[in-house]
């Protein structure tokens, strides 16, 4: 039998099937300009209040620039730029591996940034990928949820307290899902690299039956509320933020390792605003880099040597190393290993 369509039932049923498609927006906002002339499109994971500061100081600079800015998590960014060859000028990620698979696979433009002297070439890879912050993958806890317990030092005192109180931990502990975000991802792959406690304490949380998390702002809103005692490898940018304002909020300062990221910034190769938006990621680099941004630049002060003065941070390093857990079959097998011991059903 043959089914006719009319083209008004066509039309929904294309339209059905692109948003199926489509990336999922999480925030979106646009900062008009005071005498508008031209819009820069924006595509990031650094949510919208806490990014602010850095695109207003942007437009004091160029009064005449629009800025239309739209958070996604960084797969969804990943997707909207690999997959669907969405139109933006700059593109912001904490996920340094999927910046620099974008900029190897060509999805990219260079810049030859005119302030580059005042980043070590750490910080930049091959003129197409833009550090301006360094954060740590941060373990949060409650402090109420921790009364009368030692408060972990290592891992390794992690993996005994969960271990030993069991009761009190069961349901309580967070974690990303790796499957679904792209730092999580970065996180997990590198803890693994540099130490076998992760494998363990994964195996332990998954005992606990651990919640998993698309977004560190969600992990510590749980925190706050008690619907967690504790989030392992959460954003830590935003846990100092909360634990600034939260006393019950407390950040765990293990001595084995605190794996350090490098969120960047890109321009897209189908940038429709390319001078602008080298303009924009100077800017970042001078507000990260420089003195100039200390009253809007949001994030921690970056340190110049790539050798963290304190020698239990240990920095991802930016360039095709970062590749390796892109393969496709290394993917799937660290993903299923992953699986394995965290979600034990």
């Amino acid at each position: 039998m043959r089914i006719l369509l009319f083209p008004s039932v066509l039309i929904v049923l294309l339209v059905s099937l692109v948003s199926a498609r489509a990336y999922e927006i999480e925030q979106h906002k646009v900062f008009p300009a005071s005498q508008e002339a031209q819009t820069l499109r924006i595509i990031s994971n650094s949510d919208i209040d806490i990014f602010a500061p850095m695109v207003e100081a942007f437009q004091r600079k160029y009064p005449s620039v629009s800025i239309d800015y739209t958070v996604v998590s960084s797969t969804e960014l990943m997707k909207a730029l690999y997959e669907e060859r969405q139109v933006f000028d700059v593109a912001i990620s904490s996920a340094m591996d999927l910046q620099v698979k974008l900029a190897n696979d060509g999805f990219t433009k260079p810049h030859s940034s005119s302030v580059a002297g005042l980043m070590p070439d750490w910080a930049r890879w091959r003129d197409h990928v833009f550090a301006f912050t360094q954060e740590p993958a941060s373990v949060v806890y409650s402090k109420s949820a921790f009364e009368g317990l030692e408060v972990p030092t290592s891992r390794q005192n992690l993996i005994s307290t969960l271990r030993n109180n069991p009761d009190r931990f069961l349901n309580k502990v967070g974690t990303y899902d790796i499957r679904q975000s792209g730092l999580g991802f970065l996180f997990a792959t590198q803890d693994a690299r540099t130490s076998d406690t992760f494998w363990r304490l994964n195996e332990v949380m998954g005992s606990l039956n651990a919640k998993l998390y698309c977004c560190s702002a969600d992990m510590i809103s749980d925190i706050t509320t008690g619907d967690l005692a504790v989030a392992y490898n959460v954003l830590g940018s935003y846990a100092s933020a909360r634990a600034a304002k939260d006393p019950d909020v407390g950040i765990l300062e293990l001595e084995d390792f605190t794996t350090l990221m490098l969120r960047s910034a890109i321009i897209p190769a189908g940038a429709e605003q390319p001078e602008i938006a080298g303009d924009f990621i100077d800017h970042l680099i001078t507000a990260s880099w420089s003195e100039e941004g200390a009253d809007y630049y949001p994030y921690p002060k970056l340190n110049h040597s790539e050798v963290a003065p304190n020698l239990s941070l240990r920095a991802i390093r930016l360039g095709p190393g970062l590749l390796v857990y892109q393969d496709n079959l290394k993917r799937q097998h660290f993903l299923q290993e992953w699986q394995n011991a965290i979600i034990q059903q």
